[in-house]
């Protein structure tokens, strides 16, 4: 691998291990990105909220919302934070546990295949341009080990069931700062998978 990545970890981002994570199928062409919104509890960042669902460690008694999501055992790959801080739970070896039911370009199962970046903010809210920087940083070093085809929201494996990032998301400034068509990160609105 790249200088910038151990073991499928990228040593630019805080690594803080998630347990729920497993290995990938033998077959999985890895080569896809998906982008989620996430914060904890909703409307509220800075926070380790995320961190500790990720880590099956969020005292679900903290705020009335928690308890609405008790027992979830979930994980992304990434979490890029309001400032622009990366934070990694699985390594982009193993299968992280995202993107739930999903398909994208005749392929079921994300989780599979893709990469989970979750963007701390809420579906239709804007995001900050620490996180577009932070995303102009970390996608291009996934391909440079990946490969990447394509960046699409969770909205776009998952229409009808997730909205996420949702209409704040600003996919045209993302694909400028990297210099990428349309054929690996779409126009703004969802496409059908």
């Amino acid at each position: 691998m790249h200088a910038d990545w151990d073991d499928g970890w990228w040593r630019l981002a805080r690594r803080v291990p998630s347990p729920n994570f497993r290995a990938r199928p033998r077959d999985a062409c890895v080569d896809t990105v998906v982008l989620h919104s996430i914060s904890l509890p909703p409307g509220e960042y800075g926070g380790d909220g995320v961190e500790r669902l990720f880590t099956n460690t969020l005292d679900w008694s903290a705020h009335p919302y928690f308890e609405t999501i008790r027992g979830l055992e979930v994980s992304a790959h990434f979490l890029v934070r309001r400032d622009g801080s990366v934070l990694q739970f699985v390594s982009i070896d193993d299968r992280a546990s995202h993107a739930g039911r999903s398909s994208w370009a005749g392929r079921a199962e994300a989780n599979d295949w893709s990469i989970g970046i979750e963007l701390e903010g809420l579906e239709g809210d804007t995001f900050e341009p620490a996180q577009y920087d932070a995303l102009a940083r970390l996608l291009p070093a996934i391909d440079r080990v990946r490969g990447i085809r394509h960046v699409v929201g969770h909205e776009h494996v998952a229409p009808g069931r997730k909205l996420d990032p949702g209409p704040g998301f600003d996919w045209a400034r993302l694909a400028s700062r990297l210099q990428w068509d349309d054929q690996r990160i779409p126009p703004a609105k969802p496409l059908s998978a």
